[in-house]
């Protein structure tokens, strides 16, 4: 809860600036500690608020090797990815970008990202172990076996809820380990209706994408939704998954649960003005609820399970173009910025946990300190969950198979199709898109 290669410009420019400090006629770049300076640059769909936390939090490792220099390259978080595209094709692209798991796995297959393999397994610096990354993390992030980047973030989901509208409806409060089974009658309880319509949902923003429907599935006993979570060949509409959604239909059918259709401009809004008991969503929207200042006890809880504790995989992470100039002092910045930086960053900003485990204690002294000890222990449920399921496509088929579910699913929840013909003829064309995707 984001890039194709080529030497970063802030490397070149760097050099040519530094020439000429022993005279204007000196054909000899100036040195500093025995080094060329270098300039690393860094580009994310973060705020420029948050880059500049980046930024403050890397120059311990400046201070360290003055002949670096990070350099953030700003660009709209809108179209991040458009950004990247016409740089990718310019072969201007920074050395460091933020990229979805997605976008590396099919950029790496493509050839177009740097390979730190031998970086990752010998470092060269006694802040980073790949044993310290969060269970699942690194391995998604491997493309037959090579690593084309580095997992920064986990995201999770959940519920965030109204703990006085709980209260009010003498329910328990949702906490990890809660079942769906829980999950469903709550939203019934709270819903409220004038007559035959929804006067209040128990649910909006409701997580029930067919990867959550998946999660239904493995959590009952089923087969997963995808065979693995990178690189999948093959969907399966497991008779869980087919429950699991029925019961999704039936919700949105009965006004429990928000139907796809439901709009609202900003969900965190309706929810921090005690509009609604539950909203659906990913552990980020904590600050922006923080920030709206609700007049009233809330907490998050982690997605609901049947049996099994399966919890979605979700990383964002950092990579960069094939062919840098500079690798090694590129690594200095990646390994440091992932193990050091944004936990000191995620430490003020607490958006997500790091995926260095060690880095992560900031992040989670900061929500003990803000009093959202649910957030904490909900993230932390779901990253140490024994199972994970995708909450997406990881393949070089994904938009293809997007497509399907984007024509299919939401007719699904809506009822307009019998679910378990309409699943089941869903996961067909997504087999199609399989089959006739070019090989990763």
């Amino acid at each position: 809860m984001r890039g194709y290669g080529k030497v970063s410009i802030g490397v070149l420019a760097a050099s040519t600036l530094a020439m000429g400090a022993m005279g204007a006629g000196s054909w000899h770049p100036r040195m500093i500690a025995g080094h060329r300076p270098v300039t690393v640059t860094l580009m994310t769909w973060q705020s420029a608020h948050t880059n500049q936390l980046i930024l403050n939090a890397m120059k311990p490792l400046e201070k360290k090797y003055p002949w670096i220099h990070v350099k953030n390259i700003p660009t709209p978080s809108s179209d991040y990815y458009q950004k990247l595209d016409t740089m990718f094709t310019a072969h201007d692209l920074p050395d460091l970008f933020w990229s979805g798991n997605e976008h590396e796995q099919n950029w790496g297959a493509q050839k177009l990202l740097y390979n730190w393999t031998t970086y990752a397994k010998n470092p060269g610096v006694p802040w980073f172990s790949l044993k310290k990354y969060a269970p699942d993390a690194v391995i998604n992030w491997r493309v037959r076996g090579q690593l084309y980047g580095l997992p920064t973030m986990m995201n999770t989901y959940g519920y965030y809820y109204n703990a006085n509208l709980f209260k009010a409806a003498h329910l328990p409060l949702p906490k990890p380990g809660w079942t769906y089974a829980q999950f469903y009658h709550d939203a019934q309880v709270l819903t409220q209706k004038a007559g035959t319509k929804v006067a209040r949902y128990g649910v909006i923003t409701p997580n029930n994408s067919v990867f959550f429907m998946g999660q239904y599935a493995e959590s009952a006993g089923g087969v997963p939704f995808e065979n693995r979570i990178a690189a999948p060949t093959q969907v399966t509409a497991a008779k869980q998954l087919i429950v699991g959604t029925s019961l999704m239909v039936k919700a949105i059918r009965n006004g429990w649960v928000a139907p796809p259709t439901y709009t609202v401009s900003n969900s965190t809004a309706v929810f921090a003005t005690g509009k609604v008991p539950m909203m659906g969503g990913g552990q980020w929207l904590t600050t922006s609820i923080l920030q709206d200042g609700p007049k009233f006890k809330w907490g998050w809880a982690p997605q609901p399970i049947v049996k099994r504790n399966v919890q979605p995989y979700d990383a964002v992470g950092i990579a960069s173009p094939s062919n840098l100039a500079n690798p090694r002092a590129v690594w200095l910045v990646l390994s440091y910025l992932d193990t050091h930086g944004l936990g000191t960053m995620l430490g003020e900003h607490p958006v997500a946990s790091p995926a260095y485990v060690p880095a992560a204690t900031a992040y989670f002294n900061t929500l003990k300190r803000d009093h959202e000890a649910s957030v904490g222990g909900s993230v932390k449920y779901e990253l140490t969950a024994p199972l994970k399921a995708p909450d997406k496509f990881l393949s070089t088929w994904a938009s293809n198979a997007d497509n399907v579910i984007t024509a299919e699913w939401n007719n699904i929840l809506l009822g307009k199709v019998p679910t378990y013909k309409g699943v089941n003829h869903m996961v067909y064309g997504i087999k199609q898109a399989i089959k006739t995707a070019p090989p990763s």
